[in-house]
């Protein structure tokens, strides 16, 4: 099974090699056909707290690391700023 590779914002860098990933989806309402866009946080494994708030990164499902993280930061798309 493939593991699933998500794109979001890095919203907070505060925990040691830890970042916490907001990722946005966007969907069609099947009734009122309007786009509605819901979102989600992630905690996600940085090893060596490359990453700071701003950063739009790609992560990836992994096993879990701590009771509250099971993804780790693949690669930095566009840097803040």
């Amino acid at each position: 099974m493939p593991k699933r590779i998500l794109q979001g914002t890095v919203v907070s860098d505060k925990s040691d090699q830890t970042v916490t990933v907001l990722v946005e989806r966007r969907f069609m309402h099947p009734l009122y056909k309007k786009v509605v866009r819901r979102s989600k946080k992630f905690r996600a494994h940085d090893e060596a707290n490359a990453f700071a708030i701003g950063d739009i990164v790609r992560i990836e499902e992994c096993k879990p690391i701590s009771k509250t993280k099971s993804w780790t930061v693949l690669e930095k798309v566009t840097t803040a700023g």
